[in-house]
Formats: structure tokens, sequence, C-alpha cells
């Protein structure tokens, strides 16, 4: 028995379903990903529903593909960034099966979004009004949403949710706040700065310093050189003098 996976991208709801009749299922076949298609056949409940082939895996559970042009399974060499495949390292690749990108009918699960709305809505699926379930996280929205101030404290305002912990029971949660500009990050930022000055500053005087030996060592080879060449010359001027 197929079963169909249908998600409705505006609510965040999704719903499985199982088909009983298996030709009911005959308009989806044969089309790709990506194509979208009347859901008339489901039965009454879907009438003038439009939907969109996601994907889909079969009975033993291999994916479809976007890109492979067959309704049947291949086996093609992955590397990281490709579908259906993560690297346990980097640059591993590594050859696995796949099914095509063609409906076919002994897929075991289709994957559906809602491309188009029908007439009455489908428990479970449409009947839900869209909520945005987090709030904002960044400094500057919180403070536009709530028409703050920027000496108010942001992180009382954040939107924060209730999530049940194991045995523990119910957990308060609330992001982190990002772009907060805290006392700490201030003086994290001076210190910084700081080092960057002090870095210079030692550069410069490391290079003057190494100038002026580079200087010295050069003055002392010459008067070095300058003294045996005097040396030699009053040695060369006392043998003429006995000669």
């Amino acid at each position: 028995m197929p079963k169909i996976n249908v998600a409705n991208t505006l609510t965040g709801q999704q719903k499985t379903f199982e088909i009983e009749d298996e030709h009911a299922m005959m308009p989806f076949w044969e089309k790709r990903m990506g194509a979208e298609v009347p859901a008339d056949s489901l039965g009454d409940e879907w009438k003038g529903y439009v939907l969109k082939i996601t994907g889909g895996n079969d009975l033993q559970g291999f994916p479809m593909k976007q890109g492979i042009i067959k309704n049947g399974r291949v086996r093609i060499l992955m590397k990281p960034g490709m579908s259906c495949y993560r690297a346990p390292r980097k640059g591993m690749r590594k050859r696995k099966s796949v099914r095509g990108c063609i409906v076919g009918h002994d897929l075991c699960i289709v994957n559906f979004t809602i491309a188009k709305k029908g007439d009455t809505d489908i428990p479970g699926l449409t009947d839900a009004t869209a909520s945005k379930r987090l709030g904002p996280k960044r400094a500057a929205k919180i403070r536009k949403m709530f028409d703050l101030k920027q000496d108010d404290d942001v992180k009382k305002y954040v939107v924060r949710r209730e999530t049940k912990e194991g045995t523990k029971g119910m957990k308060n949660k609330a992001p982190k706040v990002q772009r907060l500009v805290t006392a700490a990050r201030v003086q994290r930022k001076r210190r910084v700065k700081s080092a960057i000055r002090n870095k210079v500053i030692k550069n410069r005087e490391d290079v003057a310093r190494y100038a002026e030996l580079c200087h010295d060592h050069k003055t002392a080879i010459k008067d070095k050189r300058t003294a045996l060449l005097a040396k030699k010359k009053t040695s060369e001027v006392k043998k003429e003098t006995k000669a």
C-alpha cells in the first residue's frame, strides 16, 4: 500500500496518508521531481489541490535524487556537497545507490508539498494558521519589533518558549542575543585594539634597533679594515727606512 507525505509550507504542518487504491497514484507515475500535478485522483477531499513532487523512497529505503533521469536505481560516486550523501571526513567520496528523479509504481512513499490549495481544508494539514514559533534574535531587530531605545535592555524582550526536557519537566529556553554591544564587548574591542597598537609600536622599535645594529656592525668592520690597512702601511714604511 503506497503512502504519500504531504507538507504545507505556509503553516508548517505535515501529514502522511495511506493510499488504498494504487490506481489513484497513476497521474503521478512517470513524473519528475519538481513537477506540479493535480491531486483530484486521490479523493474528494483533494479536489482543487495541486501537489509538487519533492522526493520519495522505495521499499529498501533508497531515496530519489534530482538530476538522474531514470525510473530505477543507480550507483553513483558521491562527493561532499551532493544531496543524499554526508561525508564522514573532509574530501571523502563514496559510491552509493540512489533512485532516479522519475516517480515509479515501486516507490513505498512519495513526498509532496502543496503548490495550490483546494476548495476544502484537510484536517491536520491545512486547518491551522501560520504562526511564527521563534522571535528575532538580533539586537537591532528586537529593538525594531518592540520599538525600544538604544538604552533599553534587549535581553528582557527576547521571545521565550517552553520545551519538555525528559524527566525534568518543562524548561524555559531563549535564544542568545546576537550583535549585542555590552561592556565586556567594548572592553574586549579596546583590548584587541590596544594589542594591535602595541604590536605595531614594538615592530617599529625592532626595525629601528635592527637598523642600528646593522649600522654599528658595518662601522666596526670598516674601522677594523682601516686599522689593518694602517698597520700594514706602517710596517712597509719601517722596512723602507731600514733598507
